[in-house]
């Protein structure tokens, strides 16, 4: 049986529409898109916020969570990448390590400053497996450091550690965006030897100011404010005039584009590089 010319039509191309929906020769495409579009626009904000989040979710899941191979410098390992984080990131997460794009980063920043991690003392907080792989066997003196994880070799407060000019090299990788970071900067200062680095890396949003309220309070304001329950801040641009203030000079290290495609980096992430004078 044929179709009733009154419900369908067909154009040129093939495609097929609805009679009544402006449907042209080779607009059948276009008259199922409308007519999703007609039927999204009268349901309630709350049904269609819902129906958005199912399409993305199974627009990412069609996709593997992965765009194309990427190559881990820490590990070795090439080929598809697994999505990682709150807000699901493709190419995020290496299975051969698990190392995150940051950690990634940091190799590259390492490879091209071994002069601060060969034979140094090294202070470490908030210590991660896929760092501890390539920077640990090269240093003099390697101790991590935490207030909380019992796996680090000793419990410290970022706020006032109380070891002057102990170390040669400090690592903090996302630790700042969760204390007092003026208190901590001090501390990491004083703790430094002169000529002595700091290696920071947070979240971050360069074009924009600091944002910190202390008015914000509680584990869902803050992930309202701050994109995380344990942040206290959203960094912007002024980070490297608050590291300055603590007394470093500091320096910005990026991934070139080519790297950042190829190890399946975060586009402009920032190793910053701050040295005790």
């Amino acid at each position: 049986m044929g179709r009733h010319p009154r419900f369908r039509c067909r154009g040129l191309d093939g495609g097929v529409g609805l009679r009544g929906s402006g449907c042209a020769p080779g607009a059948g495409d276009a008259g199922i898109m409308g007519l999703k579009s007609f039927v999204t626009s009268r349901l309630p904000p709350e049904a269609r916020a819902r129906l958005y989040t199912v399409k993305a979710a199974a627009d990412f899941v069609r996709s593997g969570g992965t765009i194309a191979p990427r190559e881990c410098n820490i590990c070795g390992y090439i080929g598809p990448f697994y999505p990682f984080g709150r807000h699901l990131r493709r190419d995020a997460g290496c299975p051969g390590c698990r190392s995150l794009e940051r950690h990634r980063l940091f190799k590259l920043f390492f490879d091209a400053h071994r002069g601060l991690f060969d034979g140094r003392d090294i202070l470490h907080f908030a210590p991660e497996a896929a760092v501890l792989r390539f920077t640990r066997p090269v240093a003099g003196v390697y101790l991590t450091a935490d207030l909380n994880d019992p796996r680090a070799d000793t419990r410290l407060d970022i706020e006032a550690i109380g070891m002057a000019e102990r170390f040669d090299t400090i690592i903090a990788s996302h630790v700042l965006e969760h204390v007092n970071d003026r208190a901590a900067l001090a501390s990491l200062h004083e703790s430094l030897r002169r000529g002595g680095a700091l290696l920071v890396m947070i979240p971050i949003t360069e074009n924009l100011a600091t944002f910190e309220d202390p008015a914000v309070t509680g584990a869902r304001a803050r992930e309202l404010h701050f994109g995380q329950r344990d942040h206290v801040r959203f960094y912007g641009g002024d980070f490297a005039d608050r590291a300055a203030a603590a007394g470093f000079l500091v320096e910005r290290f990026n991934a070139a584009d080519r790297d950042v495609a190829r190890f399946g980096l975060y586009r402009g992430e920032t190793v910053f590089n701050c040295r005790r004078p």
